[in-house]
């Protein structure tokens, strides 16, 4: 079976954004369905709507991180510190690693809300040398603190 970081590559790289593809990568564990998670997903790549907010990486692993340690109906009020806590710790990792936790600052300003940014997203590399890093790099940190 492949490994998190190479299924959330492989659906970046096959068109999809980068929250979908980190939740994505963590469907069968989680028990849930692949067509579902793309569309809760969809909103949030290009940090949400391309307005370069949160990072869609970002944002695809603390939906894996609430689904995994977060608190539904019937569980106890501790659940939500518990998924608070791996999001801390996620975010903390994330930014050390890539600068921010924040799309418009790791594409270095590029705004995606315009076809001149998205054109100039293109042009300049940033699918493969920041944002697939950071979809790899996503997976395989909540990877790692989902066995914790």
């Amino acid at each position: 079976m492949k490994a998190h970081p190479e299924i959330a590559d492989a659906k970046f790289v096959e068109g999809y954004n980068c929250a979908q593809s980190v939740l994505f990568s963590f469907c069968d564990e989680l028990g849930l369905d692949e067509d579902m998670a793309l569309k809760i997903a969809c909103g949030f790549g290009g940090g949400m709507g391309r307005k370069g907010e949160v990072c869609g990486a970002v944002t695809g692993a603390i939906l894996v991180l609430g689904l995994k340690f977060g608190r539904g109906k019937n569980d106890a009020r501790v659940q939500t510190d518990l998924a608070y806590a791996k999001i801390r710790e996620f975010m903390s990792r994330f930014s050390k690693k890539h600068g921010s936790c924040l799309c418009r600052e790791l594409l270095d300003g590029c705004d995606l809300t315009t076809p001149e940014g998205q054109a100039d997203f293109k042009n300049n590399e940033c699918f493969n040398l920041i944002c697939r890093p950071c979809v790899r790099d996503a997976a395989g940190m909540v990877e790692d603190l989902t066995r914790m």
